[in-house]
């Protein structure tokens, strides 16, 4: 029999080897991140094509299964090898071909494109568009979102993100020329903010949408009049240039000859065309203009340095710093190649394209001010750039910044917000698996992101990538509370320990939830509140701290309004304008003082009740998935009053019950309720695995037998097995 001293020697030693875990798994974080650092650096600035990016994913999932080493010579040796990579990219890299683009737009003489364009190639382009667009039939500037009233280019090149690093002489330098839609040339200046054209009553589109469901790829067709200039150094003569459509051609006394081409013709390039100035112009679009480049074999080779050193040097890091663990990296690349399925199925131009967002939409505004905030960056104005657009937040604050680093980083792409997206269902497993065995984890994970049945309780990756794809930061914001709430929960095994990294990072993830999406404000707050408590009862200071220090930077929206605008607002300027707050107390009261007096001739009790009936149709949006959403909000009740259940899952109940709130006086839309119905959806999760089943066997044992022994549910349970043995 043990005595007491030996439980406590044991409880000590299991203490101590947790301790000593904790602190090689916190280690290991900050070398793995360091290792990806460096992957990156060897691949280069800004990460905006499929090639660098599907290294970067690739390297980033095994270096976070493997394990990285502390070896001080390897970590020298890899060091030296991206050095060598970024100084061979220097001096060996491909000639650059100078490309200028941009909107083209005129009301009347003067403005931007007549003073920088050569006058013959505006005056064509010039003709062109009023031809298409006659002065007589435009719309007028007075009405809200006419093109004539919402601005016009103030450059005669537009500014682009891929130019950050290399300092373009237009919009930015390429090495290659192959597109037949502007979406997958990323023209990132059809996002501006000058460009909200709203039709009817503008008579120029932004755009049109092909809704035949098997359209995937060419799904958007950019309708606004648009043009691209190339130049091209001495090294390309030889080379083919291809096109279709309309281009002006740049002779030797300075004339633009144009040349129209109904199907594809190639021109070869001279030594005389280096340095003149090739238009394509596609205002008119009969037909669509596309351009390709055949370069010569030279160029050809000269181009697949760069690519070829950026792999050998991404190769190398890897090699010299990290022992995979191929067994591992099953489930995470599984994952993210059904996310990748689902990204292309709902949004193809998701992956590696720009597309023109919808006027009017979030995305547009929220891309708009990246752009602006990028370009005062650019010229020095760290205020004007920190400003955002607005003196005092009105729109969700975040997501123009969330936007704008990833322009940093990915150039003119959203590829950026895609990583979040492939990142998701990674996440939601983590979740899961905090509070259920590794089958059933595995299994509601797939579910999540590889079928529909999830949208009912906004469980679906479907439903994040569409929102994600239009440009709304919902999705975004829920991604960072996830990775927030699966470092706060700490590992299934051992719980959150007293370590200050870890919950530091959690509660910035949580202030960047919060930035990104004010509303699960209240929900932020019950995880971090209950878990502040839970360390301060067990003497956890270091965590405490963390916690503190990482959630302080959601003090900066109200340090905004107060720096900008001279005004205190905590988060933005809405939270009780009519629009927002769709149903205040004050209608509750009303409508309660309604039915005490069998008086319901107000219409204030049937105002609560619609409030009510949205918020209990959830994400579906569907007053037929109430009673599903009655139920759910029942087990919250029960599991965070239920004090057998795991404490870390009754304070995520609670956070819920609290989150549910927010919609009974809020505006209702399913999207701002995903993330409240995903948890929710974790609660029932583990309350059935825990309590539901057990006592359905009780009351039905034979049936609960059959569904156990037939022979499908043997063969998922042994699929599984195998896929979480990994």
């Amino acid at each position: 029999m043990t005595s007491p001293p030996d439980i406590e020697a044991g409880s000590a030693g299991r203490a101590s080897a947790d301790e000593r875990r904790a602190d090689a798994v916190s280690g290991q974080l900050w070398l793995k991140l360091a290792a990806l650092v460096l992957v990156i650096a060897a691949l280069g600035l800004p990460l905006n094509d499929m090639f660098r990016y599907a290294l970067v994913v690739v390297a980033t999932v095994l270096i976070f299964t493997g394990v990285v080493t502390r070896s001080v010579k390897a970590w020298i040796g890899a060091v030296a090898v991206v050095g060598l990579c970024v100084l061979a990219q220097i001096f060996l890299t491909a000639p650059r071909i100078e490309e200028g683009h941009n909107i083209f737009v005129v009301d009347g003489p003067g403005g931007a494109l007549e003073a920088g364009l050569p006058p013959e190639a505006f005056r064509f382009m010039q003709a062109e568009f009023d031809a298409k667009y006659p002065p007589e039939r435009r719309c007028d500037r007075r009405d809200f979102g006419c093109w004539r009233g919402q601005g016009l280019p103030d450059r005669p090149f537009a500014f682009s993100a891929d130019g950050l690093y290399d300092h373009p002489a237009y919009s930015r330098r390429v090495t290659g020329i192959d597109f037949a839609d502007p979406v997958w040339l990323r023209l990132g200046a059809i996002n501006e903010l000058r460009y909200n054209w709203i039709s009817p009553p503008s008579d120029l589109n932004r755009a049109s949408r092909d809704r035949r469901s098997w359209v995937f790829v060419h799904r958007w067709t950019l309708e606004m009049p648009w043009f691209v200039m190339y130049r091209f150094p001495a090294e390309f003569a030889g080379s083919a240039l291809c096109w279709r459509g309309d281009v002006l051609w740049e002779g030797a006394d300075g004339h633009f000859d144009p040349i129209h081409h109904r199907s594809t013709a190639c021109q070869t390039l001279t030594p005389e065309d280096a340095g003149r100035q090739i238009f394509g112009v596609a205002i008119r679009q009969d037909p669509p203009l596309a351009m390709r480049l055949e370069p010569t074999t030279t160029i050809w080779l000269w181009r697949l340095v760069g690519p070829a050193l950026a792999l050998i040097a991404g190769v190398a890091v890897l090699g010299l710093l990290v022992r995979p663990r191929l067994r591992r990296t099953i489930v995470p690349f599984m994952l993210i190649a059904l996310a990748l399925a689902v990204a292309f199925f709902t949004e193809a131009n998701f992956i590696g394209a720009v597309r023109p967002f919808d006027a009017g939409d979030d995305g547009l505004v929220f891309d708009g001010f990246a752009r602006t905030m990028l370009q005062q960056l650019v010229v020095g104005d760290v205020r004007g750039a920190l400003r955002g657009g607005e003196d005092v937040f009105y729109f969700t604050p975040g997501t123009r910044y969330l936007r704008a680093v990833e322009h940093v980083i990915f150039g003119e792409s959203y590829l950026g917000y895609l990583s979040l997206m492939l990142g998701l269902p990674i996440l939601v497993l983590a979740m899961y698996r905090r509070f259920l065995p590794p089958r059933w984890a595995l299994a509601l994970a797939l579910i999540f992101t590889a079928t529909p049945l999830g949208v009912i309780f906004g469980s679906s990756l479907l439903l994040y990538v569409k929102w994600a794809a239009r440009g709304f930061g919902d999705p975004a914001a829920y991604a960072l509370f996830l990775c927030g709430f699966v470092l706060l929960l700490g590992p299934p095994d051992s719980g959150p320990r007293d370590r200050f990294a870890a919950a530091c990072g959690a509660g910035l993830c949580f202030a960047l939830a919060v930035f990104a999406r004010p509303n699960i404000a209240l929900a932020a707050g019950v995880m971090l509140g209950g878990a502040g408590v839970a360390a301060l009862w067990q003497h956890q200071f270091r965590r405490l701290a963390g916690m503190c220090l990482g959630f302080l930077p959601v003090l900066g929206m109200a340090l905004h309004n107060w720096v900008y605008g001279g005004v205190f607002a905590l988060f933005t300027s809405t939270p009780t304008h009519y629009s927002t707050l769709v149903t205040p107390p004050s209608v509750y009261l009303a409508a309660l003082s309604e039915l005490m007096r069998l008086d319901l001739s107000g219409g204030q009790a049937a105002r609560a009740a619609k409030q009510i009936g949205t918020w209990l149709a959830g994400t579906s949006e569907s007053v037929l998935t109430a009673p599903l959403s009655v139920a759910a909000i029942a087990v919250l009740v029960r599991v965070a009053v239920w004090r057998a259940a795991d404490p870390w899952l009754r304070l995520t109940a609670a956070a819920m019950l609290v989150q549910q709130c927010v919609v009974i006086f809020y505006a209702p839309a399913g999207r701002y309720q995903y993330l409240t119905w995903l948890l929710t959806s974790l609660v029932v999760a583990a309350w059935v695995e825990r309590e539901g089943l057990p006592l359905l066997r009780r009351r039905f044992p034979d049936f609960t037998a059959r569904v156990a022994r037939h022979p499908l549910s043997t063969a998922l349970a042994r699929g599984l097995a195998r896929l979480s043995a990994a």
